[in-house]
């Protein structure tokens, strides 16, 4: 096989049509654009706009509000963990946190911290340190012989830098 061989598929790609070029073509005169004004023009379209009544979006309400300093939290339920452990990527002598559970690929990325939920049940005797958990979780791990530690939540870099 020869670089000067290598070839798309038949069909892969199409050419791009050409308007504007005579009636002919299929998209002459108007390019497919219907009649004159504004909707025919480039750039200029109003999308919301119902000849001049108050549009639908201006007149409901304005509702609620994004608080910008919630923190969102990587959750984590007990089977997981549990499941974890089975397969030999947790170690349950060691302390189990957010950065523990990354390593072992029970979680993809921390988030602002690592919050325990008690879906499940857990057999090993575990040291969890996490930044939330319910009281479900908290009791099921206590139930086993294990400890959790709640953590304060991450802060900003800037925020300790300012205090």
């Amino acid at each position: 096989m020869k670089l000067s061989d290598l070839a798309d598929n038949p069909g892969s790609r199409k050419k791009r049509m050409r308007v504007g070029r005579g009636i002919g073509s299929g998209k002459g005169k108007t390019s497919g654009r219907g009649g004159k004004g504004q909707t025919a023009r480039s750039g200029v379209r109003i999308k919301g706009f119902e000849g001049g009544q108050m549009p639908l979006h201006r007149r409901l309400p304005k509702r609620g509000f994004n608080n910008i300093f919630r923190l969102d939290f990587a959750e984590v339920n007990l089977d997981r963990i549990q499941a974890a452990i089975d397969a030999k990527t947790l170690d349950a002598k060691d302390v189990i946190n957010g950065e523990a559970l990354v390593r072992a690929r029970v979680l993809r990325r921390a988030k602002d911290g690592v919050r325990l939920l008690g879906r499940g049940e857990i057999k090993a005797k575990l040291n969890i340190e996490v930044h939330g958990a319910s009281k479900s979780a908290v009791a099921a791990v206590e139930k086993a012989g294990g400890t959790v530690k709640i953590l304060a939540p991450k802060q900003d870099e800037e925020a300790e830098k300012a205090s």
